[in-house]
């Protein structure tokens, strides 16, 4: 499930909803409780005043009904009185609502004596006091909403600021850092077990970086010794005045390899030591690394129609260990002689990086982000060998993009930045 509106903003219109909800409803029950005790009030008064007329009539014939602005009353049947309403002479005895003239009448009407006597009022007034009484009704169930939505935004604001806090300090955690304790500072509620968890997922996490760590120290330590005896072996046979030319490729190879494991090891030790420590060290000039790997990746070349130009514009020294920078330098000209089959692959050395241009394969745009990841071997070659360039890259603060289209070659970048 995804929230896309924040806590304090869900808890505001959650109040909002509850205190309209809830004004609206009151407002309802008080209108129609209103309405009906207003009709009952009117009937009321329309049947006394009816009521103390017919017994004043009964005995005074001649009296005149009484009629003002908002109520009257008539006789239906009375000697020399035609003038009444047609609707007036078909109700039935009880309270109405009728309307004749235009108007609009509450009605009380009571047989007695073989005449119908009707007690009219003027329902004017009274819509006009509704109309007034709704619109104060509709005013308060707003009122009500925004003093329940400003409730709910200062309240989730107090419920919110732990949760705030909590996230800050979070975010000042540091994955290689010392576990920093939160769940002391909260107090044992729903904020309080988030914290704790918190604490937990910290020291899961140190745990794992520092296996990671010692488990990448280790394998480069216990690398060494069998790498060393194969290189010494490799180098002992070289020497063999008794070997062929065939044999002497393969010994070449084996010590190349048993060379390029060992820059591995060393590199992954060298990171897994600067990732606990933060430090760098060591000192190497780039041009001198850079001609080595060249010369030591020509091979690749022997049996392909290509040119090599190297352009040395810039002497640059940076303080690394010559191992990583070897492993970056080493892939990047690896790629290019390994996929060029014609043409010429250019290697240019300025003062701010690397530019490796070649007129290879190319790479599909698709991809182009793929060929950083581990194990990727449909262009970047050696399983982890560009992955583990971006891992150095990101390590010393440096920048390797690439620029490639399929059938013209590709262009590597490697930008060094300050150092």
């Amino acid at each position: 499930m995804k929230f896309k509106a924040s806590l304090c903003y869900r808890a505001t219109l959650a109040f909002a909803l509850v205190g309209g909800m809830v004004s609206f409803s009151l407002a309802t029950a008080w209108y129609w409780l209103t309405i009906n005790m207003e009709e009952q009030l009117i009937a009321d008064t329309l049947s006394a005043e009816l009521e103390d007329f017919i017994q004043r009539y009964r005995q005074d014939a001649s009296l005149m009904p009484p009629s003002s602005t908002l109520m009257q009353i008539r006789v239906i049947g009375r000697p020399g009185r035609q003038d009444t309403p047609g609707v007036l002479r078909d109700l039935d005895a009880g309270f109405h609502q009728v309307a004749f003239d235009g108007k609009n009448y509450y009605a009380e009407v009571r047989v007695s004596d073989n005449r119908r006597f009707v007690a009219l009022y003027d329902d004017a007034q009274v819509r006009y006091r509704e109309s007034q009484y709704q619109g104060f009704l509709v005013a308060a169930v707003l009122i009500m909403t925004l003093l329940s939505a400003a409730l709910g935004r200062w309240l989730a604001g107090r419920v919110v600021s732990p949760v705030r806090v909590l996230g800050e300090r979070v975010r000042e955690l540091e994955p290689e850092g010392e576990p920093r304790e939160l769940g002391g500072d909260f107090p044992p509620d729903e904020v309080g077990f988030l914290a704790c968890e918190f604490d937990a997922y910290q020291r899961r996490l140190r745990a794992f970086i520092q296996r990671e760590q010692n488990f990448t120290a280790d394998v480069s330590h216990e690398l060494r010794t069998p790498l060393a005896v194969i290189d010494g072996a490799a180098e002992v046979l070289q020497g063999d005045p008794g070997l062929d030319a065939a044999q002497s490729i393969r010994i070449r190879r084996i010590a190349r390899a048993a060379r390029e494991m060992t820059e591995v090891t060393a590199a992954l030790l060298e990171l897994a030591r600067e990732q606990h420590t933060g430090q760098v060290s060591g000192d190497c000039d780039v041009a001198v690394l850079l001609e080595d790997i060249i010369e030591s990746h020509r091979h690749l070349l022997e049996r392909d129609n290509v040119s090599v130009e190297v352009d040395i514009v810039s002497h640059r020294h940076l303080s690394v260990q010559s191992a990583l920078l070897r492993i970056v330098l080493a892939n990047l000209v690896r790629n290019a002689f390994s996929y060029t089959r014609k043409g010429h692959v250019q290697i240019t050395l300025d003062e701010t990086g690397i530019t490796v241009t070649d007129t290879g394969e190319g790479i599909p745009p698709e991809q182009r982000d793929e060929v950083f990841k581990p194990f990727y071997s449909a262009r970047g070659g050696e399983g982890i060998g560009l992955s583990l360039v971006r891992r150095i890259c990101q390590n010393y603060g440096w920048k390797v993009s690439l620029d490639s289209k399929v059938g013209q070659g590709t262009c590597f970048r490697l930008e060094f930045g300050e150092s």
